[in-house]
């Protein structure tokens, strides 16, 4: 796969995944939950706004600049203590809404991180390192939505790990 047509599949899948964040954002009624899937909706728009400034790059030069691209998620802690202060909050309806929207984003977010593995692994130079970051900031995602998930279906799993044993 060339640079072009790398970065060119990386706009559909994030493209994807900001557009599952967007919907839940409508979809959910409680505040707190809007506000978490419209930040990473929004966070996913600038990759696709960064994706797009590369590919002209590329386009126009035949090469890419590097350059540092951010993300809003915030760390696991903070996302722990977050959702530790707006549990009492939660609509229980919206538990089921939030849920199902979360299940469709991981999924997504988990094929996006695969691509990215593999481009890491068949691209080399500004290409491997600029998809390099993508993966860092994806596999964040993974473990916000994830946390997300185990919070709000109380599985006994905080970002994978079992916090308790019936046994």
């Amino acid at each position: 796969m060339t640079l072009e047509e790398a970065i060119q599949t990386a706009l559909e899948y994030e493209t994807k995944i900001r557009d599952i964040y967007f919907e839940g954002a409508r979809a959910v009624e409680a505040e707190a939950g809007r506000r978490i899937f419209q930040t990473l909706g929004e966070d996913e728009q600038k990759h696709i706004d960064f994706l797009n400034h590369k590919l002209r790059q590329w386009q126009a030069t035949g090469r890419i600049v590097p350059e540092r691209l951010e993300s809003a998620v915030p760390p696991a802690e903070v996302i722990a203590r977050q959702m530790a202060k707006l549990e009492a909050q939660m609509a229980r309806e919206d538990r089921g809404v939030r849920q199902q929207m979360l299940s469709k984003a991981l999924q997504m977010e988990i094929a996006t991180s695969q691509f990215y593995r593999k481009m890491v692994q068949e691209l080399s130079g500004e290409g491997q390192q600029m998809f390099a970051r993508f993966l860092e900031i994806e596999d964040a995602h993974i473990n916000a939505v994830q946390f997300e998930l185990d919070y709000i279906s109380k599985t006994g799993y905080w970002l994978d790990f079992k916090e308790f044993d019936m046994e």
